[in-house]
C-alpha cells in the first residue's frame, strides 16, 4: 500500500482502491481516447452508484445548443411539495468526464435529504466542446427553469447551485453571469464541492497530494485545464474560467467543502478566502483523510454521507421561503 493510500479514511481508501483497480482492469494499460476513458471511468464507478434514495418521478429533456445538442435530468423526490425550491447540480470530471448517469446517486441523495428537486444539467464536455460551451448550457438551462420552472413545480426564482470539482467552478461562474446579468437574486446558496479554481498548482501541493499515488494528480489536472482551455490555459484563464480570479462581490451564501488529501485543498482554502474578503457569507467544511471525489463513496463512507447531510441541510437553511421577501 502507498504511502497516499495509507493517509487516507479508511472507508473512503475501499472505495479509491476499488475504482482505481477496475479503472486499471477496463483500460489494460493502454491509451484511450476521451470518449473511450468516458466509458471506462463511468464502468468503474458503476458499482458506487446503485441504490439509495427513490425518487417520485425524474424526467430527461434534451437542449438544443448553438454548439451541441445536451441533456437535463430532473429528480422529484417523494417529499417535494408543489412550488418547490431547486438544486441545480453540475457534475465533476475535470470538463472532460462524467455526466448524469454517474452522478445519479448523489443528485437523488441530495434530493431526499433537503426535500426538494433537482435539476442536473449533462452539459457538453471538453476537449470537443472546449469553454465556454458548458457555461454557456448552464446558464442557458437557468434561464428556461425561469420560463418553464413552475409548469413542472419548481420555484425557478429560488434556487441553490451546487457541483464538485469542475461542477463547483461551473456553478461559480454561473452565479457570476446570473451577477452580471442582475439575476443573481435567484440564487439563495451554493454548494461547492473540492473545486478546481485555478490552473496554477503549487509545487508543495502537486509533491504533497498531486502524486501519481493519489486520487487526483498534478498532471491530471494539467491535462484537464488544458482540454478545457487550451494549450496556454495559465495565460488565457479568465474569472469565467478560474474563478479564483474573479471578482467575488454580491454572490450568495456559500458552503464549500473538501478534504485535506485533495491536491486542490490549498486552493479551496484560497477561494473560501477570497469569498470571505468579498463579504460573502461562506461556511468551510474540511474533511480528514478525504481525497478528492470522496463523496462518490457515499455507499460506504461516513464522512461521505456527512457530507451530503451538509449540504442538504445548508441548502435547505438557505431556501427557507421564510427568507424570500428578505432575499428579494
Amino acid at each position: 500500500m502507498t504511502r497516499s493510500l495509507e493517509a487516507l479514511d479508511p472507508q473512503i481508501r475501499q472505495f479509491i482502491e476499488d475504482v482505481c483497480e477496475q479503472s486499471a482492469r477496463l483500460s489494460q494499460g493502454r491509451p484511450h481516447t476521451w470518449p473511450e476513458r468516458r466509458l471506462v471511468a463511468a464502468e468503474a464507478r458503476s458499482p458506487w452508484r446503485q441504490g439509495g434514495p427513490v425518487m417520485r418521478h425524474t424526467e430527461d429533456i434534451a437542449f438544443e445548443g448553438p454548439h451541441a445538442a445536451f441533456g437535463v435530468r430532473i429528480y422529484w423526490p417523494l417529499s417535494a411539495t408543489p412550488d418547490s425550491p431547486a438544486l441545480v447540480y453540475l457534475h465533476g470530471g475535470g470538463w472532460c468526464l462524467f455526466g448524469v448517469d454517474t452522478h445519479d446517486r448523489l443528485v437523488r441523495e441530495y434530493a431526499d435529504a433537503a426535500g426538494l428537486v433537482v435539476v442536473a444539467v449533462d452539459y457538453s464536455l471538453a476537449p470537443e466542446h472546449p469553454y465556454p460551451v458548458a457555461l454557456e448550457q448552464i446558464t442557458s438551462v437557468l434561464e428556461w427553469l425561469k420560463e418553464h420552472g413552475a409548469s413542472r413545480g419548481i420555484h425557478s426564482h429560488r434556487l441553490a447551485l451546487g457541483g464538485d470539482s469542475a461542477g463547483a467552478n461551473l456553478a461559480v461562474a454561473a452565479a457570476l453571469t446570473l451577477r452580471e446579468s442582475g439575476e443573481v437574486s435567484r440564487l439563495f446558496a451554493l454548494v461547492l464541492n473540492y473545486g478546481a479554481w485555478d490552473p496554477q498548482l503549487s509545487e508543495q501541493a502537486r509533491a504533497d497530494l498531486g502524486t501519481r499515488d493519489d486520487m487526483l494528480s498534478g498532471e491530471e489536472m494539467d491535462e484537464f485545464w488544458h482540454e478545457y482551455l487550451g494549450p496556454d490555459a495559465l495565460r488565457v484563464a479568465g474569472p469565467l474560467s478560474a474563478p479564483l480570479r474573479a471578482e467575488l462581490h454580491d454572490l450568495p451564501p456559500s458552503l464549500m467543502l473538501w478534504g485535506d488529501r485533495d491536491v486542490l485543498a490549498e486552493q479551496n482554502t484560497s477561494m473560501a478566502r477570497r469569498l470571505a474578503d468579498a463579504g460573502v457569507r461562506v461556511r468551510e467544511s474540511i474533511h480528514a483523510g478525504a481525497p478528492h471525489s470522496f463523496i462518490e463513496a457515499m455507499a460506504v463512507s461516513e464522512q461521505a454521507q456527512d457530507a451530503i447531510r451538509l449540504g442538504a441541510a445548508w441548502m435547505t437553511e438557505q431556501l427557507d421561503s421564510t427568507k424570500v421577501d428578505q432575499h428579494a
